[in-house]
């Protein structure tokens, strides 16, 4: 039997995306050689529609600071390297594993702090140079942070400086955690809106969940990051199966292309 002949529209219609991305996945070295018939056309087989498949896990947003190394990953396997592509897609696992263990530790931070458990000794107010060192960040990090709307920090009234006490303190390591663990300005705003309103149940999905009003601003990963690293996780384990079943198929036609015994 024939091995089955695919055109780009096929790869398109099965990936849910435009042929003219087909066409870059092939430009850009993404998948295997395509063979074109007599009148030019490309002749795409089952094995070039399973290379995109993994492409489009691999490569599609929202992704994290590894892409190059994904990159390396779908051209490795395209050029038959499917040892090298599985090695890259347990190191992408990996990776995206440590990003979630931190957003998860951010959120037990968090829920301490919100419960009112003590974060920060009692201490007398100093200033935002003195709080900036204590807590290991810039002055333009302090002042950001307020201009943001994420603190208002109490000010002495014979002076109009800036004074940080416990309270700041504390609300700063939240703010500081969750920034570090991948959370957006906006998400950690959206939170602490909600707390400061007295309301400190279910902070978590607060983070995770924009609201209405937030419609009009431009998406990103990190203003819903717990549910990001959820779902590319899932996408890391699926690249996973693609490559095993990349393999098997590699195996598969170097079995029906080997020399059968003579009878």
């Amino acid at each position: 039997m024939a091995p089955q002949t695919l055109k780009t529209s096929d790869l398109a219609r099965a990936l849910g995306v435009h042929v003219n991305t087909i066409r870059l996945y092939e430009a850009w070295g993404f998948l295997p050689p395509v063979p074109r018939g007599a009148n030019g056309y490309r002749r795409y087989g089952a094995v070039h529609l399973e290379h995109a498949r993994l492409v489009h896990l691999a490569l599609r947003w929202p992704y994290l600071d590894d892409q190059p190394r994904q990159v390396e990953l779908v051209k490795a396997a395209a050029g038959g390297d499917l040892g090298t592509a599985m090695e890259l897609a347990y190191a992408h696992l990996g990776h995206v594993r440590v990003e979630r263990t931190m957003a998860e530790a951010a959120l037990e931070f968090l829920d301490r702090w919100a419960s009112g458990r003590l974060i920060d000794r009692p201490r007398p107010g100093v200033s935002i140079s003195a709080a900036a060192r204590h807590l290991r960040v810039s002055v333009d990090q302090l002042r950001g942070w307020e201009r943001s709307g994420l603190i208002a920090v109490p000010r002495d009234p014979a002076t109009g400086y800036r004074v940080y006490g416990s309270a700041e303190f504390g609300r700063l390591r939240v703010i500081r955690t969750l920034l570090q663990a991948g959370y957006s300005l906006m998400a950690i705003l959206r939170m602490l809106l909600r707390v400061d309103a007295g309301d400190t149940a279910d902070l978590r999905a607060a983070l995770d969940t924009p609201r209405p009003d937030e419609e009009s601003h431009a998406y990103v990963a990190a203003d819903r990051w717990l549910s990001t690293l959820v779902e590319l996780e899932d996408r890391a384990q699926a690249a996973i199966r693609q490559i095993s079943l990349l393999i098997d198929l590699a195996h598969a036609r170097a079995a029906s292309e080997a020399p059968q015994p003579s009878s």
